[in-house]
């Protein structure tokens, strides 16, 4: 199905699940990822078919280094997966949580633009098919109580990967918009709220990449939860956020069950409330 594929976020729950699925196809598969630890064990499943890569996705410059050499061992890829994502609870009248939205918009956002633009030249240059695809989220659909970094986040790459997509029309390189809703993964263990729909990561993986192969631009996974979510948004905007503001909120950084959140430096300090 894609014969060469880049993965960031690889070492993730969705991300290893994408690996391990085209590793098995035969794909040549370049594994970026915070923890090299779990990407050594995917790439041990096809050593002469993988290289790890461990740069901030949000660093431009490691990004470009870590294409330039992806480039030179095994060419264009015709498969970008902008996977790589972070999420948490934040709350605006805390000063240090201005950090956390920061460090999740050069995560969620930036990183997907620093993840495209190393391969893209050469993917034109090949004059071959190629997709890319940017991982975002139905909380991108609408701002939720407590959820304002991550929102925004997903809701801004949205947005970009529609201009990108426009950008690219003419071309033979396509653009795929995927929003999953809950999917069982480190992200989504230490939320205590209802996550309906939740999907296991396996699943998600498989449906993302018969999407895209199917030329598919917007994927929703699973399609139900979209639905309900779209269902929900025709509600009066007052009523909608009734609804979500009796729902318990996302952990913080520094909070039980929170998610870490890499490169950022001083986490915050909470008051009790």
């Amino acid at each position: 199905m894609f014969r060469n594929a880049v993965i960031t976020g690889a070492c993730g729950g969705l991300g290893q699940s994408l690996a391990r699925q085209l590793i098995a196809q035969g794909t040549h598969v370049a594994l970026v990822g915070m923890n090299r630890t779990a990407l050594q064990a995917l790439a041990d499943l096809a050593p002469e078919r993988c290289r790890i890569y461990t740069p901030d996705v949000s660093d431009a410059h490691a990004m470009q280094t870590m294409a330039s050499d992806w480039l030179t061992q095994h060419g264009a890829p015709d498969l970008v997966v902008a996977n790589a994502g972070v999420a948490g609870g934040f709350d605006t009248t805390e000063a240090q949580d201005l950090a956390v939205m920061r460090r999740m918009l050069e995560i969620n956002l930036l990183g997907v633009a620093t993840t495209f633009q190393p391969f893209l030249g050469a993917m034109h240059s090949s004059g071959q098919s190629g997709a890319l695809v940017g991982v975002a989220s139905i909380a991108g659909w609408r701002g939720m109580p407590g959820n304002g970094a991550y929102c925004a986040s997903k809701a801004g790459l949205i947005a970009y990967l529609q201009s990108l997509r426009a950008e690219l029309r003419r071309s033979p390189i396509t653009v795929h918009t995927i929003n999953p809703g809950y999917l069982r993964t480190a992200l989504t263990a230490g939320n205590t709220f209802a996550m309906p729909g939740l999907l296991e990561p396996d699943d998600a993986a498989r449906a993302l990449l018969q999407g895209v192969a199917r030329g598919r631009e917007h994927i929703v996974l699973p399609r139900h939860v979209g639905w309900l979510s779209r269902t929900l948004s025709l509600l009066p905007a007052r009523w909608h956020d009734h609804i979500l503001l009796g729902q318990p909120r996302k952990p913080r950084a520094g909070q039980a069950g929170a998610t870490d959140i890499p490169g950022l430096t001083t986490p915050p300090t909470h008051h009790d409330r």
